[in-house]
């Protein structure tokens, strides 16, 4: 099994992570995963890139942000802002060649917030961005997914408690806290788009009841770029972990990454 590994740079907050596959991505196009809300990085998706990295000799990068999996901190106090600032140290400490970032459901949110931090704040490093996969992107979800889709009862629960407890489709509700949809508002991309100047595949499930496809055509929109896809999966639902579904994820970025070698 992989080593996990801490880091404890970021002053207070440790983050666990992950790096499979070679020892060294320096050459070859490497990959970085961005989980969901309130997933981690021993998951489906994630153990998928994790033995893609290791059969064709890359890297691929995962972590937990605070307050999932084994990095520390309360799910509760967790905040786009501060699993935006995660993303981007990681990216920035543990990424040193050309980077594919697949990022799944608020992972592709972020995944699509950190190109953009990186364009302003490190040239260098945004362009050692070689392409995005993007699994049901959450984009902007603390608004669209969320606040604008509760109805009275919800908005009451956030107003009045600061939290609300919403149904999954998959376990245990989300704890929605009123911070965490208030930080989103700094963050809402799909009315001003993302420019991508490298290819970004969009893979969305026809029958996702958290992020509709209509939702990822939204995505799709606001991305400026001359090559931007999104696919539909016939049947898929939100988690995308069967094993057809794996194979196009790892297919997709494979495919990216051999590319942006020259391959």
């Amino acid at each position: 099994m992989p080593q996990v590994i801490k880091d404890r740079s970021l002053g207070g907050v440790e983050l666990a992570y992950i790096i499979d596959g070679a020892q060294d991505d320096v050459g070859r196009t490497s990959f970085m995963f961005l989980g969901g809300f309130k997933s981690d990085m021993m998951g489906k998706k994630a153990e998928a890139l994790g033995e893609l990295a290791r059969t064709t000799r890359r890297q691929t990068l995962r972590f937990d942000y605070s307050g999932h999996g084994q990095s520390s901190g309360a799910f509760t106090e967790g905040r786009i802002s501060a699993w935006l600032e995660q993303s981007m140290h990681m990216f920035l400490a543990h990424t040193k060649s050309k980077v594919i970032i697949i990022g799944s459901s608020m992972g592709g949110w972020l995944a699509q917030l950190l190109v953009a931090r990186l364009k302003v704040e490190d040239a260098s490093a945004y362009h050692r961005v070689a392409g995005m996969v993007l699994l049901a992107p959450a984009t902007d979800m603390t608004k669209v997914l969320m606040w604008d889709k509760y109805d009275v009862r919800a908005r009451a629960a956030l107003n009045r408690d600061g939290i609300y407890l919403e149904p999954s489709y998959y376990g245990e509700p989300y704890e929605i806290t009123a911070e965490l949809i208030s930080d989103g508002e700094n963050h809402l991309l799909l009315e001003k788009g993302l420019d991508v100047p490298f290819p970004t595949r969009i893979l969305q499930g026809s029958d996702d009841h958290e992020v509709p496809p209509s939702h990822a055509l939204s995505t799709f929109d606001g991305l400026r770029g001359g090559d931007v896809t999104l696919t539909f999966i016939k049947g898929g639902d939100h988690r995308l972990s069967t094993p057809g579904n794996l194979r196009l994820m790892c297919d997709t970025a494979l495919r990216l990454a051999e590319r942006a070698d020259g391959a």
